[in-house]
């Protein structure tokens, strides 16, 4: 991108070169928004209800559009045209904004994270540093949410929120230093290219260590995401809606839009940290069709774990607060520091890295899917047998 924008200002020496730079990653980060956030967020929406009912023998929408796939324009309108209603008790100025802060926290992010190879608003020498703390603004959206509604409920649940995300940042950052270690840099276009198309060079089978990293990192992203088993901040049962409680209409549907944009962020970051991200075979020489095949690569890594988090919703139940906290800093904080104190042992050890070692996770990981896929095919068959498969 920067680049192009580069090639650009050399083109047309007239403009000057800061405004012509920043005017097109301003265009391009606007059509990155309304051309993918939005839709990828508002599609999720749709395939994470036919997934939950296809688990849970349950029809799901199916009657706007074929197979009901318009039903998140349908919602997105509804919504749209309900009254935006303000309770008469609440911090009215906080109140207004809060939504706006937990979309911008979420897609903030998306300024560094690679599309492809040339598909990134901005190659950030500390990208994958600017992620972790411009997601922040949500913990802040999400607080004065609760704060400004004048509910206890919500208070209750913003207090929650804040508490859980910013517990499980410390996991999730640890989990990052494994990765930064073994590629030696911040960026998420160095830390992609660092990686191959192949999958015994990705990170996540550099070393035991950072496979166990990938693992925390994708469950301290679930909380992060406060996506089930960790949606304390809104337990229907126990806090009403939680911070967004008191929010309606359009507002309301804006904290849903950033949790569902958010899963393709988790997805993404996933890819771009421990498989390889935008990484494909270089089949051609047309930049094109590379950049076209790199944004689908990238892509559709990222959508099956947006898929693991929407399996692992339908089935799991909600864990306590209590087991949250305690997951958080009995278990994960300390595993993940020991993958990174192990990671920069193992690096001492073999500076160049194992080809032994990364084939041997590679094997272990298919042998750990195929009999993960049997036990599936096992009980969709016997799902089938007892008359569940109808649905």
């Amino acid at each position: 991108m920067l680049e192009f924008l580069n090639g650009l200002a050399a083109a047309n020496p007239e403009v000057p070169g800061v405004l012509l730079r920043v005017a097109g990653m301003l265009a391009f980060g606007a059509l990155v928004v309304f051309v993918f956030i939005l839709p990828v967020a508002g599609i999720t929406s749709w395939v994470e209800r036919r997934v939950w009912a296809r688990i849970q023998s349950r029809i799901g929408p199916n009657r706007v559009g074929p197979g009901g796939f318009l039903q998140w324009l349908a919602d997105g309108l509804k919504n749209l045209l309900k009254e935006d209603v303000i309770p008469q008790a609440v911090d009215e100025p906080l109140f207004r904004i809060a939504p706006y802060l937990v979309v911008a926290g979420f897609v903030a992010a998306f300024v560094a994270i690679p599309f492809g190879g040339s598909l990134i608003i901005a190659d950030l020498n500390i990208g994958i540093l600017y992620i972790t703390a411009i997601t922040s603004l949500v913990v802040v959206g999400i607080l004065m949410a609760g704060w400004s509604s004048n509910n206890k409920w919500s208070m209750l649940g913003g207090i929650r929120s804040a508490t859980q995300i910013i517990s499980y940042e410390i996991p999730l950052g640890l989990t990052i230093f494994p990765v930064v270690l073994v590629s030696g840099t911040l960026s998420t276009q160095g830390i992609t290219a660092a990686q191959g198309w192949a999958p015994h060079t990705w990170h996540m089978f550099h070393n035991p260590f950072l496979l166990v990293s990938f693992l925390l990192f994708f469950v301290c992203a679930l909380a992060e995401g406060n996506r089930t088993p960790f949606d304390l901040p809104e337990a229907e049962s126990e806090l009403v809606a939680g911070f967004a409680t008191e929010y309606s209409g359009m507002r309301s549907l804006l904290f849903f839009l950033a949790e569902w944009g958010n899963l393709y962020v988790i997805g993404a970051l996933v890819a771009t940290l421990f498989m390889g991200g935008w990484q494909v075979p270089r089949f051609t020489d047309d930049p094109t069709l590379l950049a076209v095949a790199q944004f689908f690569t990238i892509f559709l890594k990222a959508y099956f774990w947006v898929f693991v988090a929407m399996w692992v919703r339908a089935t799991l139940p909600r864990i306590r607060i209590d087991q949250l906290m305690a997951l958080c800093w009995k278990y994960l904080v300390p595993m993940a520091l020991l993958n990174t104190l192990g990671t920069a042992f193992f690096m001492v050890l073999f500076p160049e890295g194992s080809l032994v070692v990364r084939i041997a996770l590679v094997a272990v990981v298919l042998a750990i899917i195929f009999v993960f896929a049997r036990r599936v095919r096992f009980h969709l068959a016997r799902a089938r047998g007892l008359g569940y498969g109808a649905v």
